[in-house]
């Protein structure tokens, strides 16, 4: 005698405003990712020479883009940790399964996924140490972040920070590519490359730039 098992699975079917919210995830991050770039080459003018990331900052303080944009950027960087956070696990159990899960699959994607979750959790404090110090001692100056770089501890803070920061970013920009058909399969491996040279570039011009900074002047 043989018998069977009639079983139903239920998947939710994804809502409209779940859509919405990963659409706007994707539209903040892709925003983050142009403006930690931009960031970055801005402060490592200072590499030509103080007085040009000086001038850089008094305009950007002078047409107030400063006192606003900053205040903006750190509301951006929250909104977009909250919408990421709708998946990530906090939960003790569900980190467990997430880990046997990735060591399971051994799939690159998906360690992928696990570096961003991690490197967000310290970028959230971490980066907003940095924008509380910054914006509550204006105006910007190449003299005073040399100034900051050459206290040790602050040296140290920037030399984890910024590894950290390039490495979301790169990961998050080829997640973005990929989840939202930009980068096909076959393309992948291509993209991973770019990646990894965009980020060992960007973290070559910030330790460049934190050399100058350490051993300026003031």
């Amino acid at each position: 005698m043989s018998t069977s098992i009639d079983t139903t699975v239920f998947v939710p079917s994804p809502s409209r405003a779940s859509a919405c919210l990963d659409w706007l995830q994707m539209l903040t991050g892709a925003g983050l990712i142009l403006f930690m770039w931009a960031h970055m080459i801005l402060v490592a003018s200072v590499i030509i020479g103080p007085g040009v990331m000086n001038a850089i900052a008094h305009f950007f303080e002078a047409t107030y883009m400063a006192q606003v944009g900053g205040p903006l950027i750190g509301l951006v960087f929250l909104l977009h940790f909250v919408l990421a956070a709708r998946k990530i696990p906090f939960r003790a159990e569900q980190q467990s399964k997430i880990w046997k899960h990735s060591r399971m699959l051994a799939h690159k994607d998906t360690w992928l996924w696990l570096v961003q979750v991690v490197t967000a959790m310290i970028i959230l404090v971490m980066g907003a140490i940095h924008m509380w110090v910054v914006l509550t001692d204006l105006p910007i100056t190449a003299e005073k972040s040399a100034a900051r770089i050459q206290d040790g501890f602050w040296m140290g803070f920037y030399l984890v920070l910024l590894p950290l920061v390039e490495l979301h970013v790169g990961v998050g920009l080829y997640r973005i590519a990929v989840k939202w058909g930009f980068v096909g399969r076959a393309d992948r491996p291509k993209m991973q490359r770019i990646e990894y040279i965009v980020t060992g570039g960007f973290i070559f011009i910030g330790l460049m730039a934190l050399l100058r900074f350490y051993f300026l002047a003031i």
